[in-house]
């Protein structure tokens, strides 16, 4: 970027200075007219990239545990007489693992109503999904609570060239 005195001087806009008005195209200047006008080329920052899963900023971890909140005393912060706790990122996953499965299994639970209700046979294969699809989300939510580093948990996440990430290994229908 380009400052004069210390103020950012946009590129595609005309700008003024004590030596008079430049037109939006100076950016086609010479580096050494940009100079004599007064023009200093400082690099843009370096902002440290991040995942927002995981982060959150650069390097501050989020909590993988829920986190029971305190006042600056270290008194429990309360809520409608309740402590305030932030959810960590095992009960988020976990609680996502718990949505996926049911938005799994609510295409076939008018099934299992109607079988309820007046005995009508499930087809075997909708038996079997519904099973397995169970079966994923206990084997994703155990490896979610096993997960005691920020490390074990984010290789959850980590995609096999030939499958799904672990926290994503649901059966196909």
């Amino acid at each position: 970027m380009y400052k004069y005195n210390g103020k950012v001087i946009k590129a595609g806009r005309a700008w003024s200075s004590d030596a008079g008005h430049h037109p939006a195209n100076w950016m086609l200047l010479s580096d050494e007219a940009k100079a004599e006008i007064g023009l200093v080329y400082e690099a843009d920052p370096v902002v440290a990239s991040f995942d927002d899963r995981f982060y959150w900023s650069a390097g501050v971890e989020r909590a993988l545990d829920d986190v029971n909140e305190v006042d600056e005393d270290g008194n429990p912060l309360m809520q409608d007489g309740e402590q305030v706790v932030t959810k960590g990122l095992k009960s988020n996953a976990i609680a996502q693992v718990k949505e996926t499965a049911a938005g799994l299994l609510a295409p076939t639970d008018w099934m299992v109503v109607r079988s309820a209700e007046n005995g009508t046979d499930i087809p075997a294969a909708t038996l079997a999904y519904r099973a397995n699809v169970r079966a994923a989300s206990e084997t994703i939510e155990a490896a979610i609570s096993a997960a005691t580093t920020h490390a074990e948990f984010m290789a959850l996440y980590d995609a096999p060239e030939d499958g799904n990430a672990p926290i994503n290994d649901w059966p196909d229908a």
